[in-house]
């Protein structure tokens, strides 16, 4: 495949993200079985790039809790917010479970939310 072609298709993926209006539920950890955060965005990509570089001020910031472990996309905000709700509800056992089953090693899956959009910052 071309650069061109491929830098075509990234676009298209991108106007399309932008187009289809998504919400996210996500959870970060400070590192495996750490310490936990459960959060609600639209937009994915640059609210844990704020968290990576300490912009979120307060218990991610102060806890070191950056690694994007697992997220949920959704259409509707509002059921993107009870779900949100919902998880900070859970104690931490089922969380981790959850992360488990998607997210075994634990991987930060922020790199392979980037990796298809040109011009994203990887540090």
């Amino acid at each position: 495949m071309t650069y061109k072609k491929e830098v075509i298709i990234r676009l298209d993926r991108i106007i399309q993200n932008y187009m289809q209006k998504s919400f996210y539920v996500y959870i970060l950890a400070s590192k495996r079985n750490g310490t936990l955060y459960t959060g609600v965005t639209s937009d994915l990509i640059k609210r844990v790039w704020e968290h990576k570089k300490k912009l979120a001020e307060g218990f991610t910031e102060k806890y070191c809790i950056d690694k994007l472990v697992y997220y949920e996309q959704f259409q509707d905000a509002e059921y993107a917010i009870k779900r949100e709700k919902r998880l900070k509800k859970y104690n931490r056992k089922w969380k981790l479970d959850l992360i488990e089953k998607s997210n075994p090693e634990w991987k930060d899956l922020y790199e392979e939310l980037i990796s298809g959009f040109p011009g994203q910052a990887r540090e």
